[in-house]
């Protein structure tokens, strides 16, 4: 049987890491990217006028959010998740929830970081195929943190900038990205006596990085200069964008603006042969079209169906569409609670803590007795 041998360019979208020191602009950056819509995982979007999902609230949240935009990539030209360090925190949380250890620590000879990044990986995976097969480009922010590095064939330890994260998520991290993007104050240092010891600092440009250094991580695969002001315009080519202006934070007590609608181009004319159609342009005024999740009224009683439930647990349920009376099915059904005297199920706002959190922690072992217990499948 002959090779199916292909070659050429494959059409998807670019996976991209920013990270750099706190108050850089990371999130500042991202924004500009191409229909942006975000999953803030750390409020840090607050002051931004930005499209954006539900702020997760557990780990399986925030995987439901990123299969969302897999199922329904309309309207969307790029998915940011701003921070990865604060979704590994997601990420190790529901690690040790579903061990019932009280931290990562706990498993003992670092086995619980194996977990955690085994975990983390299949998220990345939710991530590669919204790439792949939806064209969307996915950017992802990090802080940073310096470590020591020691190389094994050198002697001596040096100081390196690194993902804010634990080791083996970050290498996946680096790994998963077509590019990564390190953002820093360039800084001149000016020595100040005639020896040369002491020295001041001067300048202060943010820059980004494109290419590894001792000093800090990045890398590309598409020629760019090894550092270039940090403007996106510098790098727009790569997504078909034209650059845009940066958002301007929004003062804390002023309402947000209400979103100007845009004019519809005017048709070019007629030429000899027709142009490729650019790019939808995807931004505030448009915003893309990903599913609700407003309070679900009930037409009977006029509430919200998931008021007064442990709250990661409402927004699961929100998110992943799923009726409470569906989960009074299986924790009655399988005896995890007793029913009342005459047979009532107790009210999921009832439920206790400790076994909302189980629910959350280990959502897929607990929806799979749906098929036994619910009357109605997923």
């Amino acid at each position: 049987m002959a090779l199916n041998i292909t070659r050429g360019i494959i059409p998807c979208g670019q996976k991209i890491v920013i990270y750099g020191v706190p108050g850089i602009g990371k999130t500042t950056l991202a924004a500009q990217f191409p229909g942006a819509v975000f999953i803030d995982t750390e409020g840090g979007t607050r002051n931004f006028d930005v499209a954006r999902l539900p702020t997760p609230t557990s780990w399986e949240m925030l995987k439901s959010e990123a299969q969302q935009v897999l199922d329904n990539p309309e309207g969307i030209s790029t998915l940011v998740i701003d921070t990865a360090d604060w979704a590994a925190k997601m990420c190790n949380a529901a690690v040790c929830d579903k061990a019932g250890k009280q931290g990562i620590e706990d498993f003992g000879y670092g086995n619980g970081y194996t977990y955690a990044a085994e975990e983390y990986g299949r998220f990345l995976d939710i991530l590669d195929r919204i790439s792949s097969q939806t064209g969307i480009h996915v950017v992802v922010t990090a802080h940073s943190v310096l470590k020591h590095v020691e190389q094994p064939d050198q002697f001596g330890k040096y100081d390196q900038w690194e993902l804010k994260c634990d080791p083996k998520i970050a290498a996946l991290t680096k790994e998963w990205a077509d590019m990564i993007l390190f953002c820093n104050y360039k800084v001149t240092i000016i020595t100040t006596d005639t020896k040369g010891q002491k020295g001041k600092g001067q300048g202060g440009q943010r820059t980004m990085y494109t290419s590894t250094r001792p000093s800090f991580v990045a890398k590309n695969r598409f020629g760019l200069p090894d550092e270039m002001p940090m403007d996106f315009g510098q790098i727009a080519h790569l997504f078909n964008a034209a650059p845009t202006p940066s958002p301007t934070p929004a003062p804390a007590s002023a309402p947000t603006p209400a979103p100007v609608p845009v004019p519809a181009p005017t048709p070019a004319p007629a030429a000899p042969s027709p142009a490729p159609a650019p790019a939808p342009d995807v931004s505030a005024a448009q915003e893309p079209e990903v599913q609700s999740k407003e309070p679900d009224i009930d037409p009977f009683t006029g509430k919200d169906r998931y008021e007064g439930i442990y709250p990661p647990l409402a927004d699961l349920l929100r998110t992943k569409g799923v009726n409470t009376s569906d989960i009074q099915d299986i924790v009655h059904g399988a005896g995890i609670l007793p029913t009342g005297p005459n047979g009532e199920y107790i009210e999921v706002k009832d439920y206790p803590e400790g076994l909302c959190q189980e629910i959350v922690a280990r959502w897929d072992n607990f929806w799979a007795l749906n098929e036994q217990y619910c009357n109605l499948p997923f």
